[in-house]
């Protein structure tokens, strides 16, 4: 996953995972009614701050506000770009 993109101070870009298409029980989710993904992976990190080093590092599976970052699009995949405060926690 090499992408061309240094986030700086303490921005963190993520991969966000794939929307559900079905629920549990099997039902169809149509485009208009899928949920924003709230989960996704590091893809790269910045090199944070003087007083605040990054916590979290490439390959980590993280979880985020649903409304957090910005979305950009880089080499025609849909990325996220937070700052690490934004961050939730990091999935095990």
């Amino acid at each position: 996953m090499s992408v061309k993109f240094r986030p700086l101070a303490d921005r963190v870009l993520i991969e966000p995972n794939a929307a559900e298409t079905t629920t549990a029980s099997g039902i169809i989710i149509p485009d208009t009614a899928k949920e924003k993904p709230q989960e996704g992976t590091v893809i790269a990190v910045g090199p944070g701050k003087v007083d605040e080093p990054t916590t979290v590092k490439e390959g980590d599976k993280v979880l985020y506000g649903k409304y957090a970052g910005s979305e950009l699009k880089l080499d025609g995949k849909d990325y996220l770009i937070v700052k690490e405060s934004d961050l939730l926690g990091i999935l095990g």
